[in-house]
C-alpha cells in the first residue's frame, strides 16, 4: 500500500474522488440514519463569494457561503489552545475514509498509537470523508463516533473536526481548489 502524504497530514491508501463517488462508496448509508445533521442555511450579509468556506473559531462554526447573502453553518471542533489555525487556505484535496496515521505532534502525546488506523476503522480520527488544506497538516474531517461531543470545542490539534454527516454535505459542496479562511 502506497503512503500518500497531503498537507502533512498522512493517508494511507487515501482516494482522491469526486462528490459523486463518495456517495456510490456508501459513506452516506455508513452513517445511518439515527443523528441529524446540524448543518442549517442562515443569513450571512458578509461581502464573501459564493463558494467559500468562512471558519469561525470564536462562534465554532464553519460556514460554506452559498450567495445571495446566505450561508450554510455547521458546527466544528477548533484547534485547542496554540493549536487553532488562522489565515488563508484552499482545499487540496477531497478524500473518503482515508487511512490515518498521527503527525509527529499527535504521537509525542499519544506514543501508543499504531502507527495506521485504517480508513472506516471506528477508530479512525478523520471519519468519513476529509478535505485537506494548503496549509501544513490542516484538514477539515469527520469524526469518530466518540469524539462527536468535541464538536463544538477547542478540541483538535488544528484540524477542523465536523460531525460525518455534515462533512459528508460539505464535500459535495466545495472542490478542490476552495478558498478557505479561518478567522478569529
Amino acid at each position: 500500500m502506497s503512503k500518500l502524504r497531503a498537507s502533512g497530514i498522512s493517508f494511507l491508501g487515501a482516494i482522491r474522488v469526486s462528490a459523486g463517488l463518495l456517495a456510490s462508496a456508501g459513506v452516506c448509508a455508513a452513517i445511518g440514519t439515527t443523528s441529524v445533521a446540524a448543518r442549517e442555511t442562515v443569513a450571512f450579509p458578509q461581502p464573501y463569494p459564493p463558494g467559500m468556506i468562512i471558519i469561525k473559531q470564536s462562534e465554532r462554526r464553519l460556514y460554506f457561503t452559498t450567495g445571495s447573502g446566505t450561508a450554510i453553518r455547521y458546527p466544528i471542533a477548533i484547534g485547542r489552545a496554540g493549536k487553532a489555525w488562522q489565515g488563508e487556505a484552499y482545499v487540496q484535496g477531497k478524500y473518503v475514509e482515508p487511512a490515518w496515521s498521527a503527525p509527529a505532534v499527535v504521537r509525542q502525546d499519544h506514543p501508543n498509537f499504531p502507527a495506521v488506523i485504517p480508513g472506516g476503522s471506528p477508530r479512525n480520527p478523520m471519519g468519513a470523508a476529509a478535505l485537506t488544506l494548503s496549509v501544513s497538516e490542516v484538514a477539515i474531517h469527520g469524526t469518530t463516533q466518540s469524539m462527536r461531543k468535541s464538536v463544538g470545542t477547542a478540541a483538535s490539534y488544528g484540524c477542523i473536526r465536523m460531525y460525518n454527516e455534515d462533512v459528508v454535505d460539505l464535500f459535495h459542496r466545495a472542490q478542490v481548489g476552495t478558498r478557505v479562511l479561518a478567522i478569529p
